[in-house]
């Protein structure tokens, strides 16, 4: 990414989210403007997507959702996995990243893409026609002012012995400086930081696998925000 694109982009960062109108209407306000550079200058602070993908029990046949898929680039995650799948939905609120996340979808092989469905919707209330063995968010609980009933819908939605897989930012269990930092940054583009995440996961599901971590973030040496990982199966 270019000096000038990541210019635009921190401009757009420093600006912040707006405070009004609808949870949909302040999405696309602010995203439909970076929708394009997004994943460039996202690759670098969304840690962990990879492997949270990698480590989905999801094999040949199996039914896949991902809730606030964004502009669709986890899906390049799944490798030849995609064409296996015997459904795949994207789902998301906001527009200008849906766009971004067809026109992805349309260079995809035909043969990896044809159980694909991209979808607008919202998390907290989306269902599936069909019963999804595997649903998992990526860095999309944060923006979500319910996510407490994004995630009682994801396992609401799942079959029985399904998984749960999330991967995100969030703040550890002491409140330090960096921890008030970041909710501040954060909290001006419109994602909220909690330290209750994990918690909340581990209460509804099985816990398969968990690890918190920190990385680095563009523009700010020296400091490394926190995420996690999580994947759980349902009871």
């Amino acid at each position: 990414m270019s000096m000038a694109a990541d210019a635009r982009m921190l401009w757009h960062l420093l600006r912040g989210a707006s405070r009004e109108g609808s949870h949909a209407q302040r999405l696309q306000r602010f995203y439909a403007p970076q929708a394009q550079g997004y994943d460039a200058f996202r690759e670098r602070l969304l840690h962990g997507r990879r492997e949270l993908i990698e480590r989905l029990p999801a094999g040949a046949g199996a039914r896949v959702i991902e809730l606030g898929g964004g502009t669709g680039r986890n899906l390049e995650f799944f490798g030849e996995r995609l064409a296996g799948f015997a459904a795949f939905e994207l789902v998301d609120l906001c527009p200008a990243l849906l766009q971004v996340a067809r026109a992805r979808a349309d260079r995809l092989e035909p043969g990896r893409a044809r159980n694909l469905r991209l979808i607008e919707g919202d998390a907290t209330d989306y269902r599936p026609a069909g019963t999804p063995d595997c649903v998992y968010f990526s860095y999309a609980l944060t923006m979500i002012a319910d996510w407490r009933r994004a995630v009682e819908n994801a396992v609401a939605m799942l079959a029985p012995g399904g998984t749960l897989g999330v991967v995100d930012f969030h703040l550890p269990r002491n409140a330090t400086p960096s921890s008030r930092f970041w909710r501040a940054w954060f909290a001006h583009d419109g994602v909220w930081l909690s330290d209750a995440h994990l918690d909340f996961l581990g209460a509804r599901l099985d816990p398969l696998y968990r690890d918190e971590r920190r990385a680095p973030v563009p523009y700010l040496p020296g400091l490394r925000v926190p995420y996690y990982l999580f994947i759980g199966r349902k009871r």
